[in-house]
């Protein structure tokens, strides 16, 4: 079910910004299983499972949606596509890869030659060839805004690894809405956000932990490795467990969230990692800083090759952290 699950929501295009189809999959997924869903002003899906007890605390848990995309700025007169990136993309992984517009319209990734003396490339040396034989032919097709994404290609790799573009952050999209399916009868409220924009800026959840107003935050996100050769920072492995966050550079997270993971971790039999990364963020951010502030951690799946084209994750670390997410918000 949970492989079923992320599957279904890798396919769906949502780029920064444009996350509605993803939202939509996340609706028909979650539609008999939870008390209310709407959407917000950034275009949050915001989702609500009551709590069973009188004085239950509202867990807020974001998954953000957005995927890293590349958006037209001009198109030459020869019919190529110029870009410029939407969230984190290197040049140099973006290279060679194919990538697709909303309607299907496909495209690859060229960089320009004359770029192999540089140590790193430039967005300016990218263009996108779609098979136009001039610029007119070009906007028959895609006009300047449109936002392309890496196309959709899921791969199992060995027994439990899989490997596909936009598993930063669906993987964890995938994630809570499992949680969302099978928690029942539980004493706490879960408010499920599936948010936007984050890779731009954690700016959907901060509107919507604003409006949520939670007692305790947590973010799902997927986190960096340390088990492929020459790297080995941040000391996380694929297959090890779930990661418990200690900080990032956007958060350090709240010692009774952080500990109730691992006493959620303890209690459903779990192993889990400690993270600390010394770069990026996650929605808990911007989740911790809301109003006057809010306890707030991140449950983090151990990914390779963070925003490429192949993004890899073991699937035994998403299942130890549902197992993890279910204890939590019984025992927070």
């Amino acid at each position: 079910m949970l492989r079923d699950t992320l599957q279904t929501l890798l396919g769906a295009y949502g780029p920064t910004g444009q996350e509605h189809l993803v939202a939509d999959k996340v609706r028909e997924l979650l539609s008999g299983h939870v008390d209310s869903m709407r959407t917000d002003a950034l275009g949050n899906l915001i989702v609500e499972k009551f709590g069973a007890e009188e004085n239950a605390k509202t867990i807020m848990i974001s998954a953000h949606m957005d995927h890293i995309g590349l958006v037209v700025t001009d198109i030459e007169k020869e019919g190529f596509l110029r870009v410029h990136a939407v969230g984190g993309i290197s040049p140099r992984l973006v290279a060679a890869r194919k990538v697709v517009f909303a309607d299907g319209t496909p495209g690859i990734v060229a960089l320009e030659p004359n770029t192999k003396g540089k140590k790193e490339p430039e967005m300016s040396d990218l263009f996108v060839d779609i098979g136009a034989d001039s610029r007119e032919e070009a906007e028959k097709l895609v006009s300047i805004g449109d936002v392309a994404v890496y196309a959709p290609d899921f791969t199992a790799l060995g027994r439990h690894k899989v490997a596909s573009p936009a598993m930063d952050n669906r993987c964890a999209c995938a994630l809570l809405v499992e949680l969302l399916m099978y928690a029942e009868g539980q004493k706490n409220t879960i408010v499920g956000v599936f948010s936007t924009q984050e890779e731009v800026g954690l700016r959907g959840a901060r509107v919507a932990a604003y409006a949520v107003e939670p007692d305790i935050g947590l973010a799902l996100d997927v986190t960096a490795w340390g088990d492929t050769p020459q790297t080995k920072l941040p000391a996380v492995k694929l297959g090890a467990g779930p990661a418990v966050k200690i900080m990032d550079r956007s958060m350090i997270a709240s010692p009774y969230v952080r500990d109730k993971l691992f006493e959620a971790a303890q209690a459903a039999g779990v192993a889990v990692q400690r993270e600390v990364l010394a770069f990026g963020g996650t929605d808990g951010g911007a989740i911790q800083l809301s109003r006057g502030g809010v306890p707030t951690g991140t449950l983090s799946i151990p990914c390779r090759y963070v925003h490429s084209a192949n993004e890899v994750i073991d699937l035994r670390d998403m299942e130890g952290a549902l197992k993890v997410l279910l204890q939590f918000i019984e025992l927070a």
